[in-house]
């Protein structure tokens, strides 16, 4: 079978040391629905405090994960911060809201410093996927990428922009042709 290579700019936001790095390094590349799927998964270490350059960071973006940490009601507040930003920038980007090292809180909600229904308001309001994740443990790091990429496959407007893609690189090849079919 004559898998198709689609790429997609995934980008990571969050406050420093939500967990954002050991998200992507637990993370490994799938296939998706037969798709060979190449997530560029763009990772801030922490630089979102050069906000203008985070502009240019999350630009054409088709997935932002913006990330908080279970114990960190600092990094809840970035989330909403990071939702603003994106949504005034990069109005189609699909957002998906990642709670990291929940194996911190070991299933003890009042350990958390943010209430799970607060976060579930939020991304219903939004209409943005929430995930709980641990890098420790590995729980839902993939399903979090894989339901990125299965989200990308079933949005119509991607496959849209994909076959843009392919005839503009066609173009490319066969050279510019002018008026009545004349190459240049």
């Amino acid at each position: 079978m004559n898998m198709m290579r689609i790429d997609i700019k995934v980008v990571l936001l969050g406050k420093e040391y939500s967990g954002k790095t050991s998200l992507v390094e637990r993370f490994l590349s799938e296939s998706v629905k037969g798709k060979d799927m190449v997530l560029g998964v763009w990772d801030t270490a922490g630089s979102e405090r050069y906000e203008a350059m985070s502009k240019m960071y999350y630009r054409n973006a088709k997935a932002a994960v913006i990330c908080y940490a279970v114990n960190d009601a600092e990094s809840w507040e970035k989330v909403k911060f990071w939702i603003k930003e994106l949504s005034k920038t990069e109005p189609d980007c699909s957002i998906y809201i990642c709670a990291t090292k929940t194996d911190l809180i070991k299933g003890r909600n009042k350990d958390r410093c943010v209430d799970y229904h607060t976060t579930t308001d939020l991304a219903d309001s939004i209409k943005a996927k929430l995930f709980e994740t641990s890098s420790k443990t590995g729980e839902n790091i993939t399903e979090l990428f894989n339901q990125i990429a299965i989200d990308y496959l079933e949005n119509k407007i991607n496959h849209l922009e994909s076959l843009d893609d392919i005839v503009n690189m066609r173009n490319e090849k066969k050279g510019r042709v002018r008026c009545c079919g004349q190459r240049n």
